[in-house]
C-alpha cells in the first residue's frame, strides 16, 4: 500500500513547461533532435522506456529528447510555443490550446478506457450520487479531459459547473488536497486514479463509463510538421508497432511500464486491464474524431468555458495515411 509521501512523490515528478530545456527550433535546419512531451501512461511512455524511437531514427542521425508533464494543458502550451515537437493529451486541452493561438495540429488518435477516469470521494463522505455534489467542492485540472468529464457527469444529474465549487488543481495538488480533506470530490484519470483507488479511504463515486467517450490525441507543432512530416509518419508507424506488441504481451508490458514510470505493477495492471483499454489503438485522425472534437468545442463555447468559437478541422494534419 502506498503511503501519502509515496503517492505524492509519484504524482509530483513532473517537468513544468517553464523549465523545459528546449528552445523553439529553427525549422529550416535539418532535424537533429526530436523533442517529445510525455505523461506517465500509454504507448508513448512505453516507447520511451524501450528506446524504440531512438533505435528507429539512429541511422538518420536524429536523437530523441523527452520532457515529462502531469497533464495536457502545460504539455500543449510548450508544444504550441515550439518548445517540443510532439506529445499526447486528452480531448479538452487541444481546444484551449487552439483558442489561445497555439501553433499545433492534431496528428493522430488513441482510445483509452472510459473506466480509466473517475470522480472520487472519501469513503466516509455523505456524497452518494453525482446529484449530491451540488454545493460541494470538486477538483479537476481546468482544460483537461477531467474538465469535460465533470461537465458531463454533472449534466447527467441535472447540474452544471455553476452548481459546485470548482477547484483548478494539478493531479499532484489535487491528491494532496483530497488526502487532507480540503476538497469533497476529485475528477481524475489513470494512473492517478488507479493510485488513489488503492487507498482505503477512497471511494469511486462514478467512472466516465456511459457519461463521456474516451478520445485522446497525439498533437504536433505546426512548424515541425510542415518541415518534417516524414519523421512524424515514422513516429506513428513505430508507436503502432510498440502498442500492438505491448497489448499482446500485457504481463511483460506491465513490468516494463512500472519500471519506466515508477507506478507499481499492481496499479499498472489495474489501469491496463480496464474495459476497453488497448495500447495498440493508435490511428489517424478520423472524421469521427474531428466531429467529436467539434461538438465538444461548440459545447464549451456555448457554456462560456472557451473564449471563442473554433473550427477544429483547420488544425488537423492531412499528411498521415489512414
Amino acid at each position: 500500500m502506498l503511503n501519502r509521501r509515496q503517492t505524492l512523490a509519484l504524482l509530483g515528478g513532473v517537468a513544468a513547461a517553464t523549465a523545459l530545456p528546449f528552445a523553439a527550433r529553427a525549422t529550416s535546419q535539418p532535424l537533429k533532435t526530436l523533442r517529445i512531451g510525455w505523461q506517465k501512461n500509454g504507448v508513448l511512455a512505453l516507447a520511451k522506456g524501450q528506446g524504440a524511437l531512438e533505435k528507429r531514427f539512429e541511422q538518420r542521425g536524429i536523437s530523441v529528447s523527452w520532457a515529462e508533464f502531469s497533464s495536457g494543458p502545460p504539455l500543449l502550451e510548450a508544444l504550441g510555443a515550439g518548445a517540443i515537437d510532439f506529445g499526447p493529451t486528452g480531448d479538452v486541452p487541444p481546444l484551449f490550446a487552439q483558442a489561445a493561438g497555439g501553433n499545433l495540429l492534431y496528428a493522430g488518435t488513441y482510445r483509452g478506457s472510459p473506466a480509466g477516469s473517475a470522480i472520487l470521494v472519501r469513503k466516509d463522505s455523505p456524497i452518494q450520487s453525482i446529484a449530491d455534489l451540488k454545493g460541494k467542492r470538486i477538483a479537476f485540472k481546468r482544460g483537461s479531459s477531467a474538465h469535460n468529464f465533470t461537465v458531463k457527469a454533472l449534466r447527467s444529474a441535472g447540474l452544471t459547473v455553476a452548481d459546485v465549487t470548482a477547484s483548478d488543481l494539478s493531479p499532484s495538488d489535487a491528491a494532496a488536497a483530497f488526502t487532507a480533506g480540503q476538497i469533497d470530490a476529485w475528477a481524475i484519470w489513470d494512473p492517478y486514479f488507479a493510485v488513489a483507488e488503492k487507498r482505503p479511504e477512497t471511494r469511486v463515486l462514478a467512472t466516465a463509463e456511459g457519461i463521456v467517450e474516451s478520445w485522446s490525441f497525439f498533437l504536433s507543432n505546426g512548424d515541425f510538421t510542415a518541415a518534417h512530416g516524414d519523421v512524424l509518419t515514422e513516429v506513428f508507424d513505430e508507436l503502432t508497432i510498440v502498442g500492438r506488441s505491448a497489448q499482446e504481451n500485457l504481463d511483460e508490458t506491465i513490468k516494463t511500464l512500472s519500471k519506466i514510470t515508477g507506478v507499481p505493477e499492481d496499479i499498472q495492471r489495474v489501469a491496463l486491464t480496464r474495459k476497453g483499454s488497448d495500447l495498440g489503438s493508435v490511428a489517424a485522425i478520423s472524421d469521427g474524431a474531428v466531429a467529436y472534437q467539434q461538438a465538444l468545442a461548440d459545447e464549451f463555447f456555448d457554456l462560456k468555458i472557451l473564449p471563442k468559437k473554433l473550427n477544429v478541422s483547420e488544425v488537423v494534419w492531412k499528411g498521415r495515411p489512414a
